[in-house]
This record gives C-alpha cells, structure tokens and sequence, in this order.
C-alpha cells in the first residue's frame, strides 16, 4: 500500500501544475470508493478501436505487459466487452471516443485543438455491457500514448523498469479514486535525446544483445518506449558508426509508427546519416558544397525524399566532413583561420538550395516543413556575423559541451516564427578530454541552465546529448520533466525530484538516503570530470587531496550500507543508478591520492611510498573489478560492454589509448629503506621516525630490517634474524641544530622485544 501511494506523489509533482482535479491515490486492495483496476489479480478488461493510430495500439499491449507484470495475468485486450468495469483508451479521433461523445457520456472539449495531451476521466454506462469505465483519451496519438504511460506509471510500472531494471511489485487487488486528470500541454514542442560518442560502448553491448554491428528496429524500439514513457517525443540516433535510415530500414517506420520523431544531428542535414555518405566516399567525391555541389544536392534530395511522409525535423546548413568546420584559409602562421566571409556566403547558397529540394521533394512550400540550424561551436560565429535563415526556421543554440549555455536570444529574437531550440550535453567527446564515463552533470547545474533557457523562450526543441543513454538515467529524467514543464521546477522543490526519482526506483523506505547519496555524487563528479583527474588535480600539501578522497571515501560507505539493506530485487537497480557510480569515482579518487602520496614520499627517499604505490595498484585492479560487476554480473549479465568506456590513462584530448593504464609509482628497494635523511627542529624538538635514517650498517649475519606500520606511526626497524650477533651494526640519525644548542635530551622508542 506505502508503495503504490508513494508513486502517485511523483505523479502529482511532475503533472499536477496542469491537474484538473486529482484523482487520488492508486492503491492495493478493494476500496469503495473508488474504480477497481485489479480484484483477486484480474484486471479490468482494457476496450480499444482496433483501427486506432498504430503509436496507440503499441502503447495499448504494452499497458496489458504492464498490468501483467503487476498482477500476474494479461487483461483482455478488445474492443466490446460484458464487465462491470473496462479501461477505454483511444485518440480523439478514433471512432471509439467519438461514440462516447456522440452519446454524451464524454467531454472532450479541453482535448480540442491541443497538442500532446490527455484526459483520464470516469464514466458510466459508456457502451452497451459495461457499467462504469477509465477512459484515456488524448488529443491526438501522443497525447493518448502519454496517458497510457501514466497509467502504467500509477500502477507501479517505472519508466525505467527495463533499463535500470526497477523491479514492479505485485498486487492482486488495486483500486484508483476516481476523478479527471491531465498532464496538459508540453512547454517545450520537441522533446528528446541524442545518442552519440556510442562507441565502444552502446555499440559493444548491441553487438552481445542483438548480434548486429548496428542498432536496429528492435534496439530502438525499447529506446523509444523508454522516451514515451518518459514524455519525449524527439531523437537524434547514433551516427558514429550507424546509419540509422540505412542500416535497418525498419527504424524509421518503428519510430513513426510508434509517434517518435527524428532527427539528425547539428552536422548531419537533409535527414542524411554522415555514415550514409562516409561509407561511399571513394563513390561520392569529398564533402564540399562548392566543388562538389550536384553530388551532394542529389545526396540531400533522397534523403528529403526518404522522410516525406515522416514526421522527421529536417536539419538544415552544412558543417565539414566529420563533423568539422567548413572553409577556411591558412594563415600567415600556418594555422588554420576560418574564412568567415566565404563560409556565410557558401551557407547561404547552401540554405536556398536546401529549401528548394525541400519543396520540390515534399510538393509544399518549405516554410510547411519544420527545420532546425545547429548553432554550434564555429556555426554561432556566423550567426554573429550575420548569417540569418528563413524566420520559420528554428535555431538551434548549445550548451559549451560543459553544461554551460552558450547563448540565448534577445527580446527581439524572441519573436522569430521558428522559434528557439537548445542543444544540451551531459556527455562530451573533445577537447580538453572527452567526458563518455560517467555522469559528471550537478542536479543543480541542469536545473539552473535549463530555467535560464526556458526564460528567454528557448521553448521550441530540447535535445540532450546523452552519450550510450547509460548511466545518463537520472539526468535524461531530469532534463525531460523540465521540458514538459520547466515552470515546476524552483529552488525550494528541487531536490524533491531526486526524491521522486528515487521513490519510484527503490520504494518510499529508501528514497530520502538514495536521493541524498545521488545529489552528492552528482556534486562531487561536477568538480572535475574522471577523465581529467590526475595526481596533480588537488592539493597534497595543505590536506585537500584527503579531504575529497575522504568525502567519496565516506559516501561509498553510506551507499554500500543503504545496498546491504536493500530487498534483493531492488539490488540491481540499486546499483546501476547509485552505487557504482560512487564506488567507481571514490575508487577513482583513492587510486589518484595513493600516487600523489606515491610521487611524494618517493621524492623524500620515505619507504612508505612503497605502500601507495601497492594502493595504487589496488585501486587499479579494483575499477577492473567494478566494471566487470556491471558489465557482467549485474542484472545476469545484461548489460554487458555497457561500462567498458576506457578512462584511466588520457594524455591528450581523446581516448585513442589502447587500454585503460596503470598510473606511474616509484618504489624504494626495501632494502635501503631509508639513507641520508637529514631533520632540522621545529619548536625546540626535532622528531624522527625509525626508518629515517641518515645511514645504518649491518653485523656479519644480521641485516637491519624495515617493519611496515610496526608501532604507532611508520613503522620499525629490527636487525634480524634475531640469534645472530649485533657486533658491529649501528643505525645514525642526522639532524641540523642551531649553534646555540650544547645539549640534547634524546629519546628513544623501543618495543620490548
């Protein structure tokens, strides 16, 4: 019962905003007042118009999935049937609600002439063998899917039950209050993800999961439930290495179909995948407009064509082969300078040119076509500079691949027909060194960046680069709850969306602790990406270097102990979202602290360098040790390749390194474990530990021996072997003394043996 009712609460902080009238509690067990989903693990029959938009129909078997994950049995999927109670769902148009409207049981009035949304509402008598029924209707087919997915949310089902593996409880009986509920409208028009940088990863576990050197239909399919149960609407596919259109001709029907629309990214235009040209590059000549214009227009005119019929948003401009900058001259220091005046005038022909084939491709005028310009890295430079598109085109900005954005439109901007669009990243791969790890995106900095767009009216596309989509869940949430209605969000509720977050995926017995333990982790990554860290991030001297070792130290603990109290089958979830990512960077941390000490104490001729350089190997066998966990024992094995991203052993932007590579350590032979240390006084005392000795010499047969953390500091040193003789073996301690001093008090600290 706790559980259930918790997960309506998230319900009413991500929607209520737009909430007619709340509809109460989803809750186990019979309860009169209310209308019964499920009695003794049946449930309700579910009544749909077969002929319904095919994004419905998918949305439809998926709700009876869900409702069998919660109680065991598949409710009837039908479109009559005899039964006190039914579930109705359909799109406006569908001929199913028409009728309920036609006899009066329904008011769909809110529904006219808007965009993505539901109702979920209660009627009786609505058709001849039904008493009463839940009935979802949306204003068109996403709106429908979108209420569909709130229900399967209400009932227990997570948006992320597949990809995290958040576990569905059971229940035989469940009861909703009745009422009339809408999420509303989206804030935002285009709502989605971009995956990228997906190599090796996203790639690796593809391969072992679907045996295909490339994402197909049946890959992306779970993506874009994912993104529906979620809200989205919007993708930018993979383009590393896949086609999308290409490879499986399949994935673009499975997005239109199931309501997904889809893009290309800022360097792809014309609805073209780079891999689509890069594969037939001896075929096609080299990607430049000007000398290579009648091959590339012809390039962009099957790709408009290909997408016709789709909902897809046309990219539009031109960047260099590979996502590079176009044009440009070299200077009179043989670097490469961008010839501005000569990129704005190539884009400008490039824009017509693109708009006719648009036209031409699609028998309507351009501006009926949705288009998107990427403003990104040097193409903002030419915004700058004057560069301008047709007003109904909308202009996409970007983030600084770091989280921060780069530009916003002034008032007048703002009028634009096309509107404004924001590019986001929570992965990044480029200078100064790629970020493809882990999540490394403060709670906070989403929260703040993304308000400060939403108000100056970047309210038109909000897409976010998500990397391998894994482990990006918490920020993908996050970033697609605030595009629906970034309004909800402020400083005072913010950290209830982590605890919501985690209420859904680990129960309402552990939220506050999870949530704590995410915001924390999520700070503690955004001082510095792991990609970056190295011995020299922090101070040794003054006590920070421990300091922040300490604190991941300390919230490792905190996450491991929260894991040991877990319900088995909430251990994965667990996992993945919470406790490798901790465990991984404090471990991360601690390996970068033993070389630091490492370096340090070897430069000081201290054997206990020796020690730290041990440490540091163990942390380096151990980060093997954790990805192996993830990749291939954690939820069985499902996620394997998922986390074989390398990040230890970068020297320049990328990560081109063969493998992830042990840090360097210097060790002292254990034999000369001290020599030549020399002490000068500090207040009147001067403090020496036993194997900092200035130089020592052994008997005939006994040599002086180094004991590691013997006693209370350092260690001890012993002539051993014990039943030999001492004649002749000494040990000289040196210290600098000021030419006052004519004598000295010595103490010496023995053991007793």
């Amino acid at each position: 019962m706790k559980k259930i009712l918790t997960i309506l609460l998230f319900w009413a902080f991500s929607a209520n905003v737009f909430a007619i009238d709340h509809p109460g509690a989803v809750k186990p067990g019979i309860h009169s007042e209310g209308f019964v989903l499920i009695e003794n693990g049946q449930p309700a029959p579910i009544i749909v118009s077969f002929s319904d938009n095919k994004a419905v129909m998918h949305a439809v078997k998926d709700l009876q999935n869900d409702f069998m994950m919660v109680s065991g049995v598949k409710p009837q999927l039908c479109e009559s049937v005899v039964s006190d109670r039914a579930i109705i769902v359909g799109s406006l148009e569908s001929e199913l609600i028409q009728s309920l409207v036609y006899k009066g049981v329904l008011d769909v009035t809110p529904l006219q002439g808007c965009n993505e949304k539901y109702l979920m509402t209660f009627v009786s008598n609505p058709m001849d063998g039904v008493c009463e029924a839940l009935v979802i209707a949306g204003s068109d087919r996403r709106g429908t899917v979108y209420g569909i997915y709130e229900l399967s949310e209400q009932i227990g089902v997570s948006p992320w039950y597949d990809w995290a593996d958040v576990p569905v409880a059971r229940h035989k009986d469940m009861t909703i209050a009745r009422g009339t509920y809408t999420a509303g409208e989206p804030a935002v028009r285009y709502r989605g993800i971009f995956l990228n940088d997906e190599a090796p990863c996203l790639t690796g576990w593809v391969k072992h999961t679907y045996g295909t050197d490339y994402g197909d239909h049946r890959f992306y399919e779970r993506v874009f439930e994912l993104l529906l149960r979620l809200r989205a609407n919007f993708i930018w596919p993979a383009m590393w290495s896949w086609a999308f259109y290409e490879d499986d001709p399949l994935n673009s029907r499975t997005a239109d179909e199931m309501g997904i629309i889809v893009g290309t990214s800022h360097h792809e235009p014309m609805a073209r995948n780079h891999q689509e040209w890069a594969r037939r590059r001896s075929e096609y000549g080299v990607w430049d407009y000007a000398s290579n214009q009648k091959v590339i227009d012809k390039f962009f005119r099957e790709g408009i064509e290909r997408a016709a019929d789709t909902e897809d948003l046309i990219t539009i401009g031109m960047r260099g082969d590979g996502d590079t900058a176009m044009g440009g001259k070299e200077g009179q220091d043989d670097k490469f300078v961008p010839d501005y005046d000569y990129m704005i005038r190539m884009m400008q022909k490039i824009f017509d040119n693109q708009r006719r084939i648009i036209k031409k491709a699609t028998g309507r005028p351009a501006s009926e076509r949705p288009q998107v310009w990427a403003l990104y890295k040097e193409v903002q430079t030419l915004y700058e500079k004057g560069l301008r598109v047709p007003d109904d085109v909308t202009i996409l900005l970007s983030d600084d691949n770091w989280g921060d954005v780069r530009r916003l439109p002034n008032a007048a901007e703002r009028e634009r027909a096309g509107g404004w669009g924001m590019y986001y990243h929570v992965d990044y791969v480029g200078a100064p060194r790629n970020s493809k790890w882990l999540n490394i995106t403060p709670v906070q900095n989403i929260w703040e960046q993304m308000q400060l767009t939403y108000s100056y009216g970047v309210d038109r596309l909000w897409v976010l680069n998500v990397g391998d989509l894994k482990p990006m869940e918490y920020p993908i949430t996050l970033f697609l709850d605030m595009a629906w209605n970034p309004e909800s969000f402020n400083i005072s509720n913010l950290k209830d969306h982590t605890l919501d977050f985690c209420r859904q995926q680990f129960g309402p017995d552990h939220a506050d602790e999870a949530a704590r333990i995410l915001n924390l982790y999520s700070k503690y990554n955004g001082r510095i990406t792991p990609e970056m860290l190295d011995r020299h991030t922090y101070n040794l001297h003054t006590g920070e270097w421990k300091q922040v070792s300490d604190e991941y130290l300390k919230l490792e603990a905190e996450a491991l102990r929260q894991y040991l109290t877990l319900p088995d089958n909430v251990k994965d979830a667990y996992f993945q979202l919470i406790l490798f990512p901790v465990q991984a960077m404090a471990n991360l941390y601690e390996m970068y602290y033993a070389q630091a000490m490492n370096h340090h104490l070897y430069a000081c001729g201290d054997p206990a360098a020796n020690q730290w350089a041990d440490k540091v190997e163990a942390c380096f066998a151990r980060d093997k040790f954790l990805t192996d966990q993830y990749n291939n024992v954690m939820a069985g094995g499902k996620w394997k390749n998922m986390m074989i991203q390398k990040h230890i052993g970068y020297t320049i932007w990328n990560d081109t390194f063969p493998e992830d590579t042990l840090p360097e350590v210097y060790r002292i032979d254990s034999e000369d474990f001290a020599d030549e240390f020399v002490f000068s006084p500090s207040n009147g005392y001067v403090s020496i530990e036993a194997p900092h000795v200035f130089s020592k010499s052994d008997s005939d047969e006994g040599r002086w021996t180094l004991i590691p953390d013997m006693g209370r500091t350092l260690g001890g040193v012993a002539l051993m072997p014990y039943t030999v003789p001492v004649d002749g073996a000494a040990l000289t301690y040196r210290m600098t003394l000021p030419s006052d001093v004519k004598n000295v008090r010595v103490y010496v600290a023995t053991k007793s043996t």
